[in-house]
Order: structure tokens, then sequence, then C-alpha cells
């Protein structure tokens, strides 16, 4: 088992990891600040696609944690990079605006209208859903053409409970055309193994935390890094006993995170 406080590089998770909706919790910013002060570095790791990093930094200094633009890797980040390496001609995003617009500002072929030269249709989590894109995604399924979700989260938490998330509504269109997409995001590896090239840290000196088993635990498993468990969001101990990724740590919360490593 790795001693975390070898560890120089945190992946954090966020919602129901160091808060949820709106609420910071205890323990975060004394763990964030003793992360830089013993030279080491936090990267912000989210499945979350609604919203844009430029939203998420002002999230963020709403609870008091200054951030920059380089603290953040999303799964729409990972879904642009595989996106470009596809060539479409044309990309159905469905998704929020934020969604689309940074898809378009990476260069990609999007559009929010159905036409006969799309041939590839991308989920995000959409916080702005309608019937409209339901029905556009079956048409679009219907005839065949690439399918690319940006994760596989059923639900995302809010203060008063869970509300669905992209699996949720990707379920919701195999029920209704059988096809399933590819997912990019958590429990993928690819978002790890980014951060750590980004940032020149290995394998033994990297850990993920986060609180959901099928997507934060399963990632750092697939990327062969450390991996903490926290019970501050979605998932329970009881999931741990019926999961076949198991953390390398559990942890009440953050809090007892820093208490372990300071």
């Amino acid at each position: 088992m790795s001693d975390l406080k070898k560890i120089k590089l945190f992946l954090l998770d966020m919602d129901g990891t160091i808060y949820l909706d709106n609420e910071l919790f205890d323990g975060t910013l004394d763990f964030l600040r003793h992360v830089k002060a013993s030279g080491g570095k936090y990267i912000f790791l989210t499945n979350n696609s609604s919203k844009s990093v430029d939203k998420y930094i002002e999230k963020l200094a709403s609870l008091g944690i200054n951030s920059v633009a380089d603290d953040f890797l999303t799964s729409t980040n990972a879904t642009i990079t595989y996106l470009k390496g596809k060539n479409y001609k044309k990309i159905y995003a469905s998704g929020t605006s934020s969604f689309k617009s940074q898809l378009a500002e990476a260069g990609l072929p999007v559009t929010d209208t159905l036409s006969d030269d799309i041939d590839c249709l991308c989920m995000g989590n959409d916080t702005e859903l309608t019937f409209q894109k339901l029905e556009d995604s079956c048409i679009l399924l219907g005839r065949g053409v690439d399918y690319v979700a940006t994760n596989p989260d059923w639900v995302c938490p809010t203060w008063y409970g869970y509300v669905p998330d992209c699996g949720a509504v990707c379920d919701m269109l195999f029920r209704a055309t059988k096809r399933k997409p590819k997912f990019i995001g958590k429990p993928e590896p690819d978002m790890a193994l980014m951060a750590m090239e980004k940032t020149g840290f290995s394998v033994e000196e990297t850990a993920l935390v986060g609180d959901r088993l099928y997507t934060d635990i399963a990632c750092g498993v697939n990327a062969g890094i450390t991996t903490v468990f926290v019970l501050s969001g979605e998932g329970t101990l009881d999931d741990v006993e019926k999961s076949k990724e198991k953390p390398t740590f559990i942890y009440e919360n953050i809090r007892k995170i820093y208490e372990d490593i300071k």
C-alpha cells in the first residue's frame, strides 16, 4: 500500500469530494494549502461537462478557492482530444450552450440542428435538455452515426439529493434505440494519464481522490495509480463491498485525508 505522504500529484474530483453544490467541505482549504506548501500539485478532474473551465474558476472562487485554467482537466477536454482525431464532417452536440461553445472554440464542426451531413452525435451532461434534443438524437442514432458521450455518471449530486447525469440520459436513449456510446471521461484512464503527462509526475507520485467507485476509483485503477475513496458524496462502504474496483485507501472526507498527510 502506498504512503499518501509520498504523493506529489493529487487528482481531485470536485462535487462530492471537495464540495457539495455550494457548500465547501471542511478541510478542503487546509488540504489544498498543504499540498502546495509541501511542493506538490493538485488538478481538479471532473466528468461534469455542463460547465466550462471559466465557470469552474468562478465556482471555486465563490467558495474561497483561487484557481487558474491550468488547475483543471474536464471530460470535455478529453472529449475534444478524441473528436479531433476523428475528422468528423459535422458533430451534433447535445449538451449545454457552454459545452457546445467549448467544442466550437476548439475548432470542431458542431451543430445543434438536424441535417443529413451529421456523422457524429456527442452527448454531454445537459442541464438544458429538451425533448427536441432527445428526438434528434434518436433520429441520428437510427441513421447509424458515430455516438460519443463525455461521461457515464448516472447522477449528479445536489444539496437536495441527485439529478440525472449524462449516463442516465444515454441509458434512456439506449432503451429507445439500442445504441450505446463510447464514453470518454472517467473511468477511462485518459484524463489521469493526461494530467501526469502535463505535470511530469510519475504513476508512483500520483493519486486520484473521488467519491464514486465506478468512475473516479475505476479511472485511477485503470491508470495504475493510487486511489482514495471518500465517503462524503455518492459512494458508500456497502458499495465498496459490492464493487470490483477496490480503492487503495478509504477516508470519511477530505479533512481526514489532510490530517493523515500533514
